[in-house]
């Protein structure tokens, strides 16, 4: 069993969207640190994806320092990693482009997504309050 939901959408990468699904599930506090993290063989099983997306992907969250391999226990969460330099840019750059410009594709407007981001913000912060309540 995965301890965190993943919603795989048909078109989009695998990889990627498991990856975002912890990291998210992380900063919500739904994984807290030192709880032990699916191994691969378990992440592919529940997922139902091929073995070396999962492998792939808990390489790149213990990369990244979302996780962290203590030998004799297995590969844990990790508390959420300091922003490395260049982070914020790329976020607040590259990654609100990305949005403005998909926004824009679909007729939303600049309100709509202040509002999105909002909302979005309010239900992961109001998740993590809820995780640190138990």
């Amino acid at each position: 069993m995965v301890p965190f939901k993943v919603r795989l959408n048909p078109g989009e990468s695998i990889f990627e969207q498991v990856c975002f699904a912890a990291t998210r599930a992380i900063l919500a506090g739904e994984l807290k640190p030192g709880e032990t993290f699916p191994s691969v063989r378990s992440l592919a099983t529940a997922l139902k994806i091929h073995p070396n997306t999962a492998h792939k992907v808990v390489q790149y969250l213990v990369q990244e320092r979302w996780l962290t391999v203590k030998p004799g226990l297995g590969t844990l969460v990790a508390p959420p990693p300091k922003a490395r330099s260049g982070d914020r840019k790329r976020l607040l750059h590259d990654d609100v482009e990305k949005l403005v410009v998909e926004a824009i594709r679909v007729g939303a407007s600049l309100d709509d997504v202040l509002a999105a981001v909002a909302e979005q913000w309010q239900r992961l912060q109001g998740l993590k309050a809820v995780s640190n309540d138990h």
